[in-house]
Parts: C-alpha cells; structure tokens; sequence
C-alpha cells in the first residue's frame, strides 16, 4: 500500500463531515425562511450525513489501524461495518421523510419565499458534486469500502438537492403546496433504495464474500500460466479494507525436490503479488495425483 493512500481516504472522511456541516447551517436557514417540507427533508438528510461521515471518519482511522496481536488479519472489516451504518442512517432519513410526506399530504401548506431555497439547493449540488467527485477518485485509488458507502450516500444527496430545488422551483411558480410533497416523496423511496445497496455491499465483505469471479479467474491463470504447476485447487479469496486476501493450493510433479518446490511457490506467489500487490497470499504446495476434498471451482 502506497503511503499516499491512507492520507488520500483521512482526507476524504474530513471533506465529507465539512461539507455537511456548511450545508446544515444553509438548510437551517432555508427551511425556517421558506417551510418547506421537502427542504426540511434535506436538512434532516445532511444532519444524518454528518453523523454517517464521522462513523465513516472513525471506521476509516481504525481500519487503517496496522494489524497487531489481537487482530492478525488487520482491522478492515471496521469500514464495513461503517458501510452497514450509514445504510441505517439512510434507511432512517428516508423512512422519517416519509412519515413527514404522509402528515404534509393530509395538511397541505404553501410554502414562502422560495427563492431562498433554491438558491441553497444550487450551493448543496455544487458542494456535493465536488465532494462525489473527490470521493470517487479516492474510491478508485483506494477501493475503501467506508468511502464508498459515503460516496453513495452523497449521491443520492445529490438527486435529493436537485429535486428539492425543482420542487421549491414549481410549488412557488404554480402555488401548488402538493408537488413539494411529492417530490419529497420521491427522495424518500430514492433514499431507501439507497440504503439497500450500500447494506448489501457491506454484508457482502462482513460475510466474507468472495472476490469478482474475474479476478478469481485471473489469478486460476496466473498459476497455471507457470510451466511446472500441474493443477490449482482450493482456492479461497475475501477482502477486509484495503487489503484482499488469496489462499490457494498448487499440484506439482511429487517427484521434484521439497527445494525446487518451494522455489516453485515463491515464484507463483511472486507472480500473484505483482498483480494484486495489496493482497496477503498464502500458498500451498500438494504432489500433483493426490485425492484431496475441493473446495471452490478451483
């Protein structure tokens, strides 16, 4: 792991909490100025993606934590369990906003000065995108599953602000109180929908998930591709934070020397490494013709 990788994701957890924070005080504002109900929604959003960035924020700091006595494998899996409570925190925003869409439904009131709130909806796209943007480049160098999920949860921020925007825009336009609530409406299912993604990728890397079938089927090859391994069986792959961890065993001819053995793993191992360099590999070497119980399509 480059040493530029931990500091890229702290950076990324801060960006995020900043953010939120700039747009609580904006949304405090815009919704006491105009009563909206689709703009409260967002605010009630942001404040939630406060707290999920400062679980994001503490996740990231303990998985970057270096593997110790107690906890051999590292501490990875704490970003996915970020990952899992910022699903809850979604989950929660979106079924809150619609308990707030039913009461607004059945007591329909016109919003005020709706200028104001469209104003700090086109501030809240801009700062999310930048935000989304910065996320995803760190996302691609990094592949932090924390990040991800709060990336995620900041793009459906993004289509939150737009259509709060477009609601206010069209409530104030045709002094219809009911297309705020609508729209309100539609960012809530949008949010849970939200929520059921970045959940089932968390609970794929907690359950130990096995890595793509490509890289799976790419790494079959890479030990095959040497001339002196036989046949690959078992092998088994997961990952936990910025780390990805490959098992495998490879048949060799048993009449080669345990030396040339070893010489042979350390080389297929070799291999594996330069193509997936922030994987631990644990290789082993069985005589080629022996009955073993499989596990796995290798």
């Amino acid at each position: 792991m480059t040493a530029d990788l931990p500091r890229l994701m702290r950076a990324a957890t801060v960006a995020s909490m900043a953010v939120a924070v700039v747009l609580i005080g904006a949304k405090t504002a815009a919704w006491l100025a105009t009563e909206s109900v689709s703009m409260l929604s967002s605010l009630v959003d942001s404040s939630l993606d406060f707290l999920a960035s400062l679980v994001t924020f503490l996740a990231v700091r303990q998985a970057l934590t270096p593997a110790d006595a107690d906890h051999r494998f590292g501490h990875g899996k704490a970003e996915a369990l970020a990952g899992l409570t910022q699903a809850g925190f979604i989950a929660a925003s979106g079924g809150g906003l619609l308990l707030t869409v039913g009461d607004r439904l059945l007591h329909p009131h016109q919003i005020h000065r709706e200028a104001i709130g469209v104003a700090v909806s086109v501030l809240a796209v801009v700062l999310t995108l930048g935000l989304v943007a910065f996320q995803n480049y760190v996302v691609r160098r990094t592949g932090s599953i924390a990040i991800g999920a709060d990336k995620a949860h900041y793009k459906t921020d993004l289509v939150s602000n737009i259509a709060v925007g477009v609601a206010l825009y069209l409530s104030g336009r045709f002094d219809q109180p009911l297309i705020d609530a609508g729209m309100a409406a539609l960012v809530a299912f949008y949010l849970l929908h939200g929520s059921w993604q970045v959940g089932r990728s968390s609970l794929d890397v907690l359950m130990d998930r096995e890595l793509p079938d490509a890289d799976r089927l790419r790494i079959v090859d890479i030990a095959k591709r040497h001339p002196e391994v036989q046949d690959i069986h078992d092998l088994r792959t997961r990952s936990s934070g910025l780390t990805r961890f490959i098992q495998l065993h490879i048949e060799l001819d048993p009449l080669i020397s345990l030396t040339r053995a070893h010489e042979i793993g350390d080389q297929v191992e070799a291999d594996i490494q330069a193509a997936f360099p922030d994987a631990e590999i644990i290789l082993h070497v069985d005589p080629f013709g022996v009955e073993e119980r499989r596990v796995g399509f290798a």
